[in-house]
C-alpha cells in the first residue's frame, strides 16, 4: 500500500476557521480578519486529555499525517484511534490560511507586498484564537520542529497551565545571526527575480527555486550529500548534486509561492522568545509545561547547543539528541529515534 493510500485511510477532517475579530500584531499593525485552515484526526476524549497539537515548519501544511507519516497514523506513535491530533496551517502560509495572495477585507485585490509583518508571537496568538474557538481547554502535547518549534515555544509561554507537555525539535529560543544569514541569501535570490515587485501570483517564483536550493544546503549535511549525491563515474558536468538542488527548487516552486516564503522567513528571523520578557533564559523558565528539546547532532541550521539551551533553562526540561547524517531535516525522517525519545519522556511522568 502506498503512502497516499495509507493517509486516505486515516479519519480526518479539514476545515477553515474564520476570525472576524481583528488580530493586533507585534508590529503595531492589524489584520482585520483572518482564516486558518486546520486538519484534525480522531476524536477528543470526554476528559479532553488526548489533544496532540502539531505545528508545521516553514513550507509545511496542516496535513501532518502526510508529511509526518512515520509518526502519525494507524498503529503509529500518535494514533487517531486514541489521540485527537490537530495541525493548523500557519497564518501567512499558502495552504488555506490568510496569506499575501489573499484578498484584502472588503476588496477584490490581494495584499501582495502590503501584507503585514508577522512574528512567531503573532502566529501563536492566531493559534490561541483557534484553540478558544474549538473549545479545547487543555493540550496534552504541543509539538513542532524548526519554525514550528519556535511558534510552539511562543505559544507554550502563553498557554501556561493549559499545556502539559511541550516538544521542541531542531529549533531555538532566539534565531541566530547564522540562520538569519541563510534566510537573507534566500530572500536576495527572490529579489533578483525580475518579476519580484509585480502584483502577480507567481512573482518571484524563479527566484524561489534558487532560494529553495540554498535552503537545502542548510537542511542537509555534507555527509548526507556525500552518501546520496556522489557521482560514481568520472565527469566534467551534470553532477547529481546539481540536479538534486535544481529538482528541489522546481518542486517547491510548483506548490508554494515566493510571497509566503519571503514573509515566513522574515518571521523566523524575528523570533525571540525573550523579547520584552527579560531575555530567553527568563522566558524559558516561565514555561509551565514539561519540555523536551530534541537537537540533531549534524544540524547546521539550528545547532544542537541551541536545543540544549532550551532544555537547560526550562524549569522541567529534558534534552535528547538525534544521531543522523541527515542534518536539520532529521526531525522529519528519524521516526524510530523520535518515537523512542518521546515515549521515554512520557514515561518519566508516570515514574
Amino acid at each position: 500500500m502506498n503512502l497516499q493510500s495509507q493517509v486516505a485511510l486515516i479519519p480526518m477532517k479539514q476545515e477553515i476557521f474564520h476570525s472576524a475579530e481583528e488580530l493586533e500584531l507585534e508590529s503595531g499593525e492589524r489584520l482585520e480578519e483572518f482564516d486558518i485552515q486546520y486538519t484534525t484526526y480522531g476524536e477528543i476524549a470526554p476528559d479532553g486529555g488526548n489533544v496532540i497539537w502539531i505545528v508545521h515548519a516553514l513550507t509545511g501544511d496542516s496535513n501532518a499525517a502526510e508529511w509526518w507519516s512515520g509518526l502519525i497514523g494507524e498503529d503509529k506513535f500518535y494514533d487517531p484511534a486514541k489521540d485527537f491530533i490537530i495541525c493548523a496551517n500557519l497564518l501567512g502560509s499558502c495552504y488555506g490560511s490568510t496569506n499575501p495572495l489573499s484578498k484584502k477585507p472588503g476588496s477584490d485585490k490581494s495584499f501582495f507586498y502590503e501584507f503585514p509583518e508577522l512574528t512567531t508571537r503573532d502566529l501563536a496568538s492566531s493559534l490561541e484564537r483557534l484553540r478558544l474557538h474549538l473549545g479545547i481547554r487543555k493540550i496534552h502535547t504541543l509539538i513542532g520542529g524548526s519554525l514550528g518549534g519556535q511558534v510552539a515555544l511562543e505559544w507554550a509561554w502563553e498557554l501556561g497551565d493549559s499545556l502539559k507537555n511541550l516538544i521542541v525539535l531542531a529549533s531555538t529560543a532566539k534565531t541566530s545571526p547564522w540562520t538569519i544569514g541563510f534566510n537573507e541569501t534566500q530572500r536576495m535570490s527572490i529579489e533578483s527575480d525580475v518579476t519580484w515587485g509585480e502584483e502577480i501570483p507567481n512573482a518571484g517564483q524563479v527566484g524561489l527555486k534558487t532560494a529553495r536550493a540554498i535552503a537545502m544546503l542548510s537542511y542537509r549535511h555534507p555527509k548526507d550529500f556525500q552518501r546520496k549525491q556522489s557521482d560514481t563515474e568520472e565527469k566534467l558536468d551534470r553532477f547529481k548534486a546539481s540536479s538534486y538542488l535544481r529538482y528541489q527548487g522546481e518542486k517547491l516552486a510548483k506548490r508554494f509561492n515566493a510571497l509566503s516564503y519571503w514573509l515566513l522567513s522574515k518571521t523566523m528571523d524575528s523570533h525571540d522568545l525573550g523579547r520584552k520578557r527579560g531575555g530567553s533564559a527568563k522566558a524559558l523558565s516561565e514555561i509551565k509545561a514539561r519540555v523536551l528539546a530534541v537537537g540533531v547532532n549534524s544540524d547546521l541550521l539550528f545547532l544542537p547547543e541551541e536545543s540544549q539551551f532550551i532544555s537547560s533553562h526550562a524549569k522541567r526540561g529534558t534534552y535528547k539528541e538525534i544521531l543522523s547524517d541527515a542534518g536539520h531535516d532529521a526531525f522529519l525522517i528519524e521516526f524510530e529515534q523520535l518515537s523512542s525519545y518521546i515515549g521515554s519522556f512520557y514515561l518519566e511522568q508516570k515514574s
